[in-house]
């Protein structure tokens, strides 16, 4: 596991933790999470899973999945006239 990595709770509707229940992710053996990744919930993400930087995952994973964000577009405008 990466630097900045979050491992987070989900709160109830009503923004109050709910007691009893499980609500952090579960992370099996051999897991690679990169740099500002963030695993949210109660899910899973099984044996040898590569979770790539600043991906927001919400799903579980089965084991030997990669998961990664497309990089984004540049979109690149001159100015015309000086």
């Amino acid at each position: 596991m990466y630097q900045d990595v979050g491992l987070v709770a989900f709160s109830n509707r009503d923004g109050h933790a709910d007691t009893g229940k499980k609500r952090h992710p579960t992370i099996d053996d051999g897991v690679t999470i990169y740099a500002n990744a963030t695993i949210l919930g109660d899910i899973t993400v099984g044996h040898r899973c590569v979770v790539g930087g600043n991906v927001w995952l919400t799903e579980s994973l089965p084991p030997d999945t990669r998961v990664a964000i497309e990089p984004p577009r540049l979109q690149l405008k001159s100015k015309a006239g000086g």
